[in-house]
C-alpha cells in the first residue's frame, strides 16, 4: 500500500477527517453552549447581547461541519453510508435543529413584539441543547458499536435504539462540556452585570461538565471492555487521559482568577484531547460491529480508492490552511466585547 511520509492514505484521511470534526466541535461547541444558556438570561438585552457575541462567527464555524461531512464521504463512502442509515433519526433531527437554530437567530429581531422575541429564544436555546446532545448521541453509539452484517449494512431495529445507555451519557457530557465551553466564550464577549451573571452559570456548568464526565467514564471502563484494548497494550498512551485530567482542572482553576481567555484555551484543549482518545479508540476501526468483530468497518475496508485519496489530499492541502485563515480573520474582526448600542464592537 501507498504512503506518504510513513503512513498509509487511508490514516491520513483518518487524521483529515478527524481533524475537521475537532475543528467544528471546538468552534460550534461554544455556540451550542452558548445557546444553552440563552433562557437563563432574565432581559431581552442580555439575550440580546448573548445573540450578538456569537451572530458574527457561527455561520463560518458550520463551515467545518461541511467540509467534515464532505471529506467523510469521499474518503469512507462505506462508513458514511452505513452511519447515515443506521442513525437516520438523530441525523434528520440533527438538521431540523439546525435549520431552526439558524432561523431563530436571524428572525428573532425581525419584529419587536416581546412573544415573537421569546419564541425565537426558546427555540434557539432548545435547537442549541439539542444538537449538542445528538452530537454526543452519535458519538456514542459509535464507540458503543451497532450489529452490522458482512455486508457492513446495519441489521439493527427500533426507532429509539440509538438511544441506549451509553449514548445517553455521552449526549448529556456533550452538553454539558458545550455549556461550559460557551459561558467562557460568553465572558469574553460581556461586561457589566451580565459578566456577573454569567460567572455563575460557568460554576454551574464546570460542575455539571465533572459529574457527568466522571460517570460517562466510569461507565464505559465497566461496560464497553473493547475501548480499553489499545490503551493496555500501549500503556504509554495512558498519558492522554493524565493530560484531559490537566486540562479540565486548569479550567476551574484559571476560571477563579478571571482568566477567561486560557480558560477557553483549555476547554477547547479538552475537546480536541477526548476526540484523540476517541480516535485510539476506534482505529483502525471507524464502526464497531457489537455482534461479529469481523464485520466491523475499519479505514481500510470503507476507504475509496488510493488515487481518489491522493488527489484529495491535495486539495486538503490547498483548502486546510483557507479556512483556516479565514476563521482568524473573522475571530480577529470580530474580537472584544460586544457592544450592543452600535452596529459593530
Amino acid at each position: 500500500m501507498e504512503t506518504l511520509f510513513g503512513l498509509d492514505y487511508p490514516t491520513w484521511w483518518f487524521l483529515v477527517v478527524g481533524g475537521l470534526f475537532s475543528g467544528y466541535a471546538i468552534l460550534d461547541g461554544f455556540d451550542f453552549g452558548a445557546g444553552a444558556w440563552h433562557m437563563f438570561f432574565k432581559k431581552d438585552s442580555s439575550r440580546e447581547v448573548a445573540l450578538k457575541a456569537i451572530d458574527p462567527t457561527w455561520h463560518g464555524n458550520e463551515v467545518w461541519l461541511v467540509i467534515g461531512g464532505g471529506t467523510l464521504f469521499a474518503g469512507f463512502p462505506v462508513f458514511y453510508g452505513t452511519l447515515f442509515s443506521a442513525m437516520y433519526t438523530p441525523f434528520i433531527l440533527f438538521l431540523l435543529f439546525i435549520i431552526f437554530r439558524g432561523i431563530s437567530i436571524k428572525f428573532r429581531n425581525m419584529e419587536d413584539m416581546p412573544w415573537w422575541r421569546k419564541m425565537w429564544d426558546w427555540s434557539y436555546s432548545i435547537s442549541s441543547i439539542m444538537l449538542a446532545f445528538l452530537l454526543g448521541v452519535v458519538l456514542g453509539n459509535i464507540l458503543n458499536g451497532m450489529p452490522l452484517d458482512e455486508n457492513f449494512e446495519y441489521i439493527g431495529g427500533g426507532f429509539f435504539e440509538f438511544l441506549n445507555p451509553f449514548s445517553i451519557l455521552v449526549g448529556v457530557t456533550s452538553l454539558a462540556l458545550f455549556m461550559m465551553h460557551g459561558a467562557i466564550y460568553l465572558l469574553l464577549k460581556t461586561e457589566g452585570k451580565l459578566y456577573n451573571r454569567i460567572q455563575v452559570f460557568l460554576r454551574a456548568g464546570m460542575a455539571f461538565f465533572i459529574i457527568s464526565y466522571i460517570i460517562t467514564t466510569a461507565y464505559g471502563l465497566i461496560n464497553l471492555d473493547h475501548l480499553l484494548v489499545v490503551f493496555k497494550e500501549n500503556q504509554i498512551l495512558f498519558v492522554i487521559p493524565f493530560l484531559v485530567f490537566l486540562s479540565i482542572a486548569n479550567v476551574p482553576r484559571l476560571a477563579s482568577k478571571e482568566k477567561y481567555g486560557w480558560a477557553f484555551i483549555f476547554t477547547s484543549l479538552t475537546i480536541a484531547l477526548l476526540l484523540v482518545i476517541v480516535a485510539f479508540e476506534l482505529y483502525p476501526r471507524l464502526l464497531w460491529s457489537n455482534d461479529v468483530q469481523e464485520n466491523s468497518i475499519t479505514i481500510y475496508n470503507a476507504a475509496a480508492s488510493t488515487k481518489t485519496l491522493k488527489i484529495m489530499m491535495g486539495f486538503v492541502a490547498v483548502g486546510g490552511p483557507l479556512v483556516l485563515l479565514y476563521s482568524y480573520f473573522v475571530y480577529r474582526t470580530f474580537w472584544g466585547k460586544v457592544d450592543l448600542n452600535t452596529e459593530g464592537y
